[in-house]
């Protein structure tokens, strides 16, 4: 870039000159144009800005002048500089650019990047994320970066491994287990905002129940599991039976009687070319293991699961009517709302026998559901001391009274969920239970109750609270668990 020539002058003062031409470099204070730095005469001065002009390192856009100090850094003038307005020529013109030199000793030179500052940076900025990588709160792209850092830098994996830790510390352990009124009360919020068109009847509820919660059982458990040993338990006359089985085997149990159930309700029995037509519960799950080529696996779940669901949607197409259809048990018959009553207890108590041998926690049914499984064997009681009687296991009846007429009474207490008060009449099914013929008192717990009834406690191991007639208490602790069977 070549120098503008100066023009004359109006002396041979420099000042008077500077004040007069609008193209001039340097100054001491910026109000007289000498400067231009701070624009006020349309000028732009050399130095950084300010009225000092101390440094003249650079120059400065202001109102399209561009002026050039000489670079000693006083800001004025020794006539070595140039000037140059955009009246003078086009900026963008070649070589129009003013070379401005060797910027002097008074500038500020930036210094030469480090090479390794770049990767310090990009290495503080993966720490930063460390915590938020930690608790699982990075973006996509956020966490590949960690964890290919952390393959790199051996302190941030060791930290990264600490906060890891840290937030483990931080949660609270939770079972995998869902709570077992979690299915009942889905259906309740569901059910009371848009009633079922074809209601399960109430009677039918708890079989529903507890075949649902089995069924979760046995969709958690390993396959396998299904061969695990399990330890039936039942008790016979005066003395307790053991068998063992698999869960398959079981399961294949279960569906042997509900077989009976099916076929009160007219449907086909699945198990008809196996279990044969006893209706004997024992013989129908004898027959079906022992006409299987092969032991029970897991593929028996399919088959019992559609029935039970098959058994419901029947019972409850059928309508109330369908409550006191008869289902024979061979020695015995049961109306069909009690006989779904006591597949549910089965199945509860079964689904027990599983959890306990592949050591999964089970909860009993629901208070409601107890209290209706309670109410059905404390129903069956004064049949079974019959039965006994006619067996020659219990003494004679004392007091015999005309069918209808309350006769001696048993205080059945049943404490806890599901608990209430039962009056058992003793010398005849026919008699009436009284609180005023009362000659003895039992009080346990609801669940030792039903484990009584199911077997798996003997009459002598029941902690009962005991209270008046000791045969009397004798007899009806010994008839519970006689209502148990394979």
């Amino acid at each position: 870039m070549s120098p503008t020539p100066d023009r004359p002058g109006n002396g041979d003062d420099p000042t008077q000159d500077a004040t007069d031409d609008t193209r001039a470099a340097g100054g001491t204070d910026g109000t007289d144009g000498s400067t231009g730095a701070d624009g006020t005469d349309g000028t732009t001065g050399a130095a950084d800005g300010t009225d000092s002009g101390t440094t003249g390192a650079a120059g400065t856009e202001d109102s399209g002048t561009i002026a050039a100090d000489n670079g000693d850094g006083d800001g004025t003038d020794d006539g070595s500089g140039s000037g140059l307005s955009e009246s003078d020529g086009d900026l963008s013109a070649p070589g129009a650019v003013p070379d401005l030199g060797d910027p002097g000793p008074g500038a500020d030179i930036a210094p030469d990047p480090d090479p390794d500052s770049s990767g310090l940076r990009h290495h503080r900025t993966l720490k930063s994320l460390l915590g938020a990588w930690a608790l699982a709160a990075c973006s996509v792209e956020e966490t590949r970066a960690v964890e290919e850092h952390l393959t790199e830098c051996a302190p941030c994996a060791d930290e990264a491994l600490r906060l890891r830790d840290a937030v483990g510390l931080l949660q609270a352990e939770r079972g995998l287990d869902l709570d077992p009124q979690l299915r009942s009360r889905v259906l309740d919020t569901c059910l009371g905002r848009r009633p079922a068109r074809i209601p399960v009847p109430a009677w039918a509820r708890p079989y529903d129940a507890e075949t649902a919660r089995l069924d979760a059982l046995l969709s958690d458990i390993d396959p396998a599991e299904w061969h695990a040993p399990v330890q039936l338990r039942w008790f016979a006359g005066e003395q307790p039976v053991r068998r063992k089985a698999t869960v398959a085997a079981v399961i294949g149990h279960l569906m042997a009687v509900d077989g009976l159930v099916a076929t009160a309700l007219g449907l086909d029995d699945p198990l008809a070319p196996h279990a044969g037509a006893d209706p004997d519960p024992t013989s129908r799950t004898e027959a079906y293991w022992q006409g299987s080529h092969q032991p029970p696996t897991r593929v028996v779940r399919t088959p019992w699961r559609e029935q039970s669901h098959t058994l419901l949607r029947t019972a409850s197409f059928a309508g109330g009517g369908a409550a006191d259809l008869e289902v024979s048990y061979g020695a015995f018959s049961l109306p069909l709302k009690d006989a779904l009553l006591e597949r549910a207890f089965e199945c509860w108590v079964h689904a027990d026998d599983i959890a306990r041998a592949v050591d999964y926690p089970y909860e009993p049914p629901s208070g409601a559901h107890l209290h209706e499984l309670i109410d059905l064997a404390a129903r069956l009681l004064p049949t079974t001391l019959a039965a006994r009687r006619r067996a020659g296991l219990a003494p004679p009846a004392q007091g015999l009274v005309t069918a209808g007429s309350p006769g001696r009474t048993l205080h059945l207490e049943v404490e806890g969920p599901g608990g209430g008060d039962w009056w058992i009449a003793l010398d005849s099914p026919a008699a009436v239970g009284s609180p005023d013929h009362k000659v003895a008192h039992i009080a346990l717990d609801g669940v030792e109750f039903c484990q009584l009834a199911a077997g798996h406690v003997s009459p002598q191991e029941a902690a009962a609270g005991q209270l008046g007639d000791k045969e009397a208490v004798r007899d009806v602790l010994f008839a519970a668990a006689s209502l148990s069977r394979l």
